[in-house]
């Protein structure tokens, strides 16, 4: 076959009979070394080829990894084929080879010249750190982390089976975690779909001295490609039954047998897995069939394994040189060959449909990670989403705005057992995170409840049946209904869409043309920002006086929980836009009993029954008034106060509920705390934002963060999206913390260009 490019070469590797093995036992070789490098060629392709779909890796945009070897090499060749330059930070463990291959490929190689606190792996993620700062907008792989790297083996796994047709055990060296776990995760797939029933053997080889699989670092182990001082994210304990450890005398020992016994000369990782084949072989029973990856050629190791003088100068010799392994308990320290049942419980997959663009989006999936969770974006344009690139997440393509696409896209590819919930961080696919849920059977809240959340006709409806306090109400669908609405709610009158985000298109209007007016606006509009079709509905609400609160509650063991109150302060009329907020609210214990009384009623008369939930109201004369629930995390950095003040994360809460975890809900003294927006006063284009570091020096100030740059426009807000950043203080008193606020603002000046 002619490839149209290197790239497309990557993989089809041979799978070879080992002479090891008895007649009536199958011992096959994946020959990972036959790639152009080596096995992470498949790695790089996938991680360059996936982050130039998602938005993630520009046109010719630069790529920086930390490598020792093989992904090194893979990333050359892919980013040479494709047109990007490569920046390599490594160590002085770097063959001669492999150095001399890079930079005849034109990579940049960074060698770190010592180690720090966790060896030579945190020396050079230190220095990677640097060179993003030298290169913005660079791309990362994280091979340690990104779930494309794992995903990169789904093609070794069918080429295993259109091999073989079957496999009973599955044995490969542990670096990062990828190789051996994806492939056995998508070898498991394919097996069960070929309607095998006896479950895969995965078994995996470490080094003595790496962290991989609870044993204490040694930094100065020799093996290379094979081991780690660091825990990798894509290591997933629950795809591995078994672990043998192998010392480096051990490892060198296997590396050269293998040569001489198969003529295969490969680098130690390939010398572990064979000793480890030869066991199998001689123990396991009749009929049975093995296959060991093999990821890297021998080139790399003339100057090491293949050196007598090294051995020497190393003293590999002192060392232990088993014979047939140790069998430990999980958790004891091993000096030389040995293996352990690995006791893992399976990482459940928390699915997100969508999620915000800013705030809490992209935490959201680090904090899942956290909970030795798999986070998965279901999205239709991953481009939207900035962080993506550095979020440890599985990103699947398909259309979220299909009420059937995000099943189907899970059902290919995962088994239902695997997937431990469903969220989302925005908005706009609420309804569609809890139909997914309730397809999948895993927690969540009523669908139909989730519609009238978003529906806001239907919120008002709701609540009237329960006789809930609330803003005089008129849903119109022509501009010829808007008169007969404003007659019923009076002047001024509040128009706003029917199903929107952020407090977009909400207008005080105060005659009835223009109510008229902003309503044919807002009914002229088919489709939102994320491409949806839109209710052709828009409500014309009386204006509520009195201060606004905000009310976030939370669902733990079937009972719905008051987690606090919120005090809101809104621009001047016409917009209402959410400039300040402080938590907890300064309320007495009348007006909290009653805020409680009626949040608790009108959660139960929208029937939502899960997870987190956010209603706004206005404290009147008259009592509390409901403006509007959502079925989801308050915006505008509220569970951030929350979590700042002394209270719970709630964000975290919110995804183990989605997971099925329990929700945890600590009580203590809180510390007033809260957050200023910084918006324009005039349209134009913005020059700079100064004073923001005298900002962030003052008593009591947590937080300045800047979410706009010089050259983006700007305007009044009118919305939340023309917030240009926000201040985060604590104090004393809400008196205090507003002092502080104010001042923290006072020190930040906006300039605009004149262009």
């Amino acid at each position: 076959m002619i490839y149209n490019d290197l790239v497309d070469a990557i993989g089809h590797t041979p799978l070879v009979r080992l002479r090891a093995a008895p007649a009536d036992v199958t011992v096959a070789a994946k020959l990972e070394l036959q790639n152009l490098f080596a096995m992470k060629d498949r790695v790089a392709r996938q991680v360059i080829l996936e982050a130039r779909a998602n938005g993630v890796l520009a046109p010719g945009g630069p790529i920086i990894e930390s490598s020792s070897g093989t992904m090194a090499l893979g990333l050359a060749v892919a980013g040479h084929a494709l047109g990007h330059p490569v920046h390599i930070v490594t160590d002085p463990r770097i063959d001669a080879i492999t150095l001399a291959k890079l930079k005849a490929l034109g990579c940049s190689v960074h060698v770190v010249d010592a180690m720090t606190a966790n060896g030579w792996q945190s020396a050079r993620l230190e220095r990677l750190a640097a060179l993003r700062e030298e290169y913005p907008g660079a791309f990362w792989p994280r091979q340690y982390s990104n779930p494309q790297n794992p995903l990169a083996y789904a093609a070794l796994a069918k080429e295993l089976v259109a091999d073989l047709g079957g496999v009973d055990i599955l044995v490969g060296a542990v670096g990062s975690g990828g190789s051996l776990c994806g492939t056995a995760r998508a070898l498991r797939r394919e097996l069960k779909a070929a309607g095998r029933t006896e479950p895969l053997r995965v078994i995996g080889v470490d080094a003595v001295g790496s962290v991989l699989f609870g044993q204490p670092d040694q930094p100065g182990r020799k093996q290379s490609g094979i081991g780690n001082s660091l825990l990798p994210g894509n290591l997933d304990h629950a795809e591995i039954d078994e672990v043998h450890w192998l010392n480096d005398h051990e490892a060198f020992v296997a590396t050269r047998d293998l040569a001489r016994e198969e003529g295969i000369f490969a680098g130690n990782s390939s010398g572990s897995v064979y000793r480890v084949l030869k066991h199998l072989a001689a123990t396991v029973p009749p009929g049975t069939r093995v296959v060991g990856i093999f990821p890297d050629r021998g080139d790399r190791y003339v100057d090491s394994i293949y050196d007598d003088g090294y051995w020497e100068r190393a003293r590999l010799a002192e060392l232990p040189l088993r014979t047939e392994p140790t069998e430990v308990p999980y958790g004891t320290e091993v000096d030389g060959w040995a293996r352990a049942e690995v006791p893992s419980t399976p990482r459940g997959r928390l699915v997100f449909v969508e999620s915000n663009t800013t705030g809490t989006g992209m935490l959201a999936l680090s904090r899942a990670r956290d909970l030795g969770l798999a986070p998965v974006l279901l999205t239709n344009r991953p481009g939207r989403y900035p962080g993506i690139g550095e979020a440890d997440c599985e990103v699947i393509r398909c259309d979220t705005n299909d009420a059937d696409a995000p099943a189907a896209a899970l059902r290919a590819r995962f088994d239902a057992d695997e997937v431990a919930g469903v969220t989302t961080t925005s908005e706009f696919y609420l309804e569609a995170a809890a139909s997914l849920a309730a397809t999948l059977g895993v927690p969540g809240n009523p669908p139909a409840a989730v519609a009238a959340c978003r529906r806001k006709s239907e919120t008002r409806r709701l609540l009237t049946d329960a006789g809930l306090p609330q803003p005089v109400s008129v849903a119109v669908t022509s501009e010829a209904e808007v008169a007969g609405a404003v007659a019923a709610t009076g002047l001024p009158c509040v128009v706003k869409p029917a199903a929107d985000s952020a407090s977009t298109g909400v207008l005080l209007c105060g005659s009835v043309e223009q109510a008229r007016d902003h309503a044919a606006k807002l009914l002229a509009i088919t489709h939102n920002v994320r491409e949806q079709a839109v209710p052709t509905e828009v409500l014309v609400e009386e204006l509520v006086g009195g201060t606004e609160y905000s009310v976030e509650t939370i669902f733990a063991d079937g009972e719905l929980h008051v987690v606090g109150v919120t005090r809101k302060s809104v621009s001047p009329p016409p917009s209402f836009v959410e400039l300040r907020h402080a938590f907890p609210a300064p309320l007495d214990e009348t007006a909290s009993g009653e805020i409680e009384r009626v949040v608790r009623a009108a959660v139960e008369a929208v029937g939502l029954r899960h997870g987190a939930c956010h209603t706004e109201l206005r404290l009147t004369p008259a009592g509390p008034t409901v403006i509007e629930i959502n079925a989801r995390l308050a915006g505008g950095m509220i569970p951030e106060l929350i979590r700042l003040a002394g209270g719970p994360d709630l964000l975290t809460q919110q995804l183990r509920a989605a997971a099925g975890l329990p929700v945890e809900l600590p009580r203590g003294e809180l510390t007033p705390t809260g957050v200023a927006f910084l918006t324009s006063s005039e349209e134009g284009r913005l020059a700079s934002l100064d004073g923001h570091e005298a900002a962030r020096s003052l008593p009591g100030v947590a937080e300045v963060h800047i979410a706009r740059r010089p050259g983006d426009p700007v305007r009044p807000a009118t919305d939340a999206y023309d917030r240009m950043g926000y201040v985060i203080a604590s104090a004393d008193s809400v008196e205090e913390l507003d002092r502080s606020l104010d001042a923290a603002l006072d020190r930040i000046t906006v300039r605009l260009t004149n262009d």
